[in-house]
Formats: C-alpha cells, structure tokens, sequence
C-alpha cells in the first residue's frame, strides 16, 4: 500500500455526501444506567464519491483514478468542502488561527492541527495532508515568511522553523487541508441508463490513519 500524493477532482468531490464518524461502545447496566467508552481517539470520515458526478466526463475521470489507485490499495488526497480551512468559513486563513503549541527554546519542529471547540471541550485534530502553498505561521503575534523562518512538508504536515522560538512562545498557523482517504470498495457498478436518469453509482470513500 502506498499514499499517492494527489487530490481526487475538487469539483467532483463538492456536493459529495459524507463528514466524520465516531465508534462509541455502549453498556446498559441491569439498573438501567449506562457505560459508554470508545476506542477512538478522534472520528474518522467517510464520503460517498458518487454524489459529486454530475456529467459523464466526471464520470470517465471517476474511474480513470479509480483505476490508477487499483481500488482500495493505495490512499489519496480528499477535499472536504465541508471541512478544509483553519480559519472560521466567513473569515480569511490567517497565521493566528490555530495554536500549535509553545516554544521550549529547543524544539523547532510542530505538527499541524485543528481545533474543534464547544464549550469547555476542545478535540484537537492532526493535520497531514496540508495544501502546499497555503500554510501561513506566526510566533506570539509575528507572522513569519516562508522559505527564511519556516519550511512545510506538505506531506506530513510538519513545521520546520529557522530557529527555536522562546519558551512559552505561541507557535501558531493557518492554512487548507485535504484528507487523507482511500476507496472503501474495490468494485464500482454503473448503469449508463440509470446515471442519464439521475441514479448516481455508489463510490464510498473512507479516511485513513497515516
């Protein structure tokens, strides 16, 4: 299995029905009360591909990268349109959208994420799979420029500074990102009769850990 580094079409992905899922395990007590746990640390996000087809030439491209990933063995960029900014959706991608973490004077290395905050709970979400060009990073309330202070590895999602901030110093970001997925089927059927009709093939895309 490998991790092929391109995105699945952006405009055939839009309209595509899907968002994160979690696994909770849940225990009623002869009492009535329950256990609930999960194994999960954070959720996990499937799609369904088919949903974005709209014209026949989407169609053929469907399964022409269906065909160069052999179906489920090798992963793929994803565009979540629901999903896939560090900033708010009516609001700009800044370097101060999303708190990495804080300098210790040694480390120059900081991984991506996203936060997920309601109420007093925040999850925090790795990033991975950054869109290249897009990353902006800051330190306390100093943005920094690209190739002099930082460099991105849009693979993994890893900021390298030129230099090791202050400790106690904010490490922030901004920037897109796509979702790192895999087909969850190694079999697409499809009726030319039905898609002229409106009846889309199901493509069920589901992410995957890296």
């Amino acid at each position: 299995m490998a991790f092929h580094e391109i995105r699945f079409p952006a405009n055939m992905s839009f309209g595509a029905l899907g968002g994160p899922e979690r696994r909770t395990e849940i225990v009623e007590l002869a009492n009535g009360f329950e256990e609930r746990n999960t194994p999960w640390a954070g959720s996990r996000r499937r799609y369904d591909a088919g949903m974005g087809l709209r014209a026949l030439n989407d169609l053929e491209a469907m399964i022409a990268f269906f065909e160069a990933r052999q179906g489920m063995l090798h992963a793929f960029r994803w565009k979540d349109w629901g999903d896939y900014r560090s900033a708010r959706a009516s609001g700009p991608i800044t370097a101060f959208d999303q708190l990495l973490g804080l300098g210790d004077g040694t480390n120059r290395v900081f991984q991506l994420r996203k936060a997920y905050q309601s109420g007093a709970q925040t999850i925090w979400r790795e990033i991975v799979k950054p869109v290249a060009g897009s990353v902006l990073v800051a330190i306390g309330r100093d943005a920094l420029t690209l190739g002099v202070d930082y460099e991105v590895d849009s693979t993994t999602g890893q900021i390298t500074l030129a230099r090791p901030p202050d400790a106690g110093a904010e490490v922030q970001a901004g920037f897109e990102f796509d979702v790192p997925v895999r087909f969850d089927t190694d079999l697409i059927q499809i009726s030319m009769a039905s898609f002229k009709a409106g009846e889309l093939p199901k493509v069920p895309v589901i992410e995957v850990r890296l």
